[in-house]
């Protein structure tokens, strides 16, 4: 029998930002950079309006003032087009498309207007006075100029739009997947007090005063300890170890000589980061399926071996006489099982990978994950 679940994407970051702050600071990137893309427009726009009127014979050096002054009034429009489209940007896309080609017309003729003065005071003096026809030349360039604005910027701001949803998505699936694990590895914690609440009461009744009183201390500094450890911070597997030799040691109060246990671990291995707690459900099992279910003495091993890049760490136990573990490990693990794997699934994706087995008389739990130091 062999069970092996692989598991999603590890969170690279423990703090989000508050969805109002992640919508204030995309939205000041949208000024910022409407302002920016702005100058860049009419920058374009002065470039090809120097070389139209050095091809026309007038020296773009002559009219740089004046076209300084034009493009500096046609930003002006664009800015002001772009916070009356901003404040539109949750119409529908027919609405703003018709509201940009609005805009367009009203603007186009005060551009034109503004154009035909700037030529007359900056370059040409002597020209002749206003021609409908030059205006209506200019009128229909500038709109098509204003318009061609105006889809730039409601593209502009719908990517904005995806991007800040797709940052406050991300921060909702973060928030979720804080809360799961959260969730997960408390889950735990019900569990454990159950049984070693049910041994101490098993002791009492035995007479068993001074066992009993020694297992609800060692309990009580247990709880204390794994209480205070942030269920979303790493632990040292060393300290990882120490914690659960407590828990065994609580354990083995109750059995007395019906368990033992072992931990082989190198000095170098227990520098390894684990996530807290990672350990306790699969030691619980060793102790509820193997120690709670032998008459024989029943020996629980905890091995730890680093391969290349990848932490092993591996929980065994002598099987009840049979050779097969009972129904509720093979059939889903149970609860504590499960949390091990939706723990490493959720932290690690593809890297994080919990499998279990039988063989030659043991029950083998094997986590994998990635090598890490502090």
């Amino acid at each position: 029998m062999h069970i092996s679940t692989n598991g999603p994407p590890p969170s690279t970051n423990d703090t989000t930002d508050l969805p109002g702050d992640a919508a204030a600071s995309a939205w000041s990137g949208l000024r910022r950079t409407t302002l920016q893309l702005a100058a860049v427009f009419w920058s374009a726009v002065l470039l090809s309006d120097s070389i139209l009127w050095g091809i026309a014979g007038v020296d773009p050096l002559e009219s740089l003032s004046g076209k300084l002054v034009l493009n500096s009034f046609g930003a002006l429009l664009t800015i002001g087009m772009s916070a009356l489209l901003f404040r539109l940007r949750h119409r529908g896309i027919l609405f703003k498309a018709a509201m940009a080609f609005a805009l367009s017309m009203a603007c186009a003729p005060l551009y034109s207007l503004f154009d035909f003065q700037v030529y007359r005071f900056y370059v040409a003096p002597e020209v002749p006075d206003f021609s409908w026809r030059n205006f209506g030349y200019t009128m229909v360039s500038s709109m098509a100029m204003f318009f061609g604005w105006s889809c730039l910027y409601v593209s502009m701001v719908y990517a904005f739009e995806v991007r800040d949803r797709e940052r406050s998505l991300a921060a909702a699936r973060e928030e979720a997947l804080h809360a799961q694990m959260r969730a997960l590895r408390y889950q735990a914690n019900p569990h454990f007090l159950f049984n070693t609440l049910n041994s101490i009461a098993g002791l009492v009744e035995e007479g068993a005063t001074a066992r009993a009183g020694r297992m609800l201390l060692s309990l009580s500094m247990f709880l204390r300890t794994t209480l205070t450890i942030d269920p979303l911070q790493d632990v040292s597997l060393a300290d990882e170890l120490v914690l659960q030799e407590d828990y065994l040691a609580i354990e083995q109060e109750r059995f007395s000589d019906r368990m033992g246990f072992a931990v082989e671990a190198p000095g170098e291995v227990r520098r390894a980061l684990v996530p807290s707690l990672i350990l306790q459900p699969l030691i619980e099992n060793a102790v509820k399926h193997g120690v709670g279910q032998s008459a024989a003495h029943t020996q629980i091993t905890i091995r730890a071996l680093r391969q290349q890049d990848v932490l092993r760490l591996v929980v065994e136990n002598d099987l009840p006489a049979g050779g097969r573990p009972s129904a509720d490990t093979v059939v889903g693990f149970g609860i504590g099982l499960r949390n091990v794997a939706d723990r490493l699934r959720m932290r690690f994706d593809e890297s994080g990978r919990f499998s279990a087995r039988t063989h030659g008389g043991q029950f083998r739990a094997e986590i994998e994950l990635p090598w890490r130091t502090g």
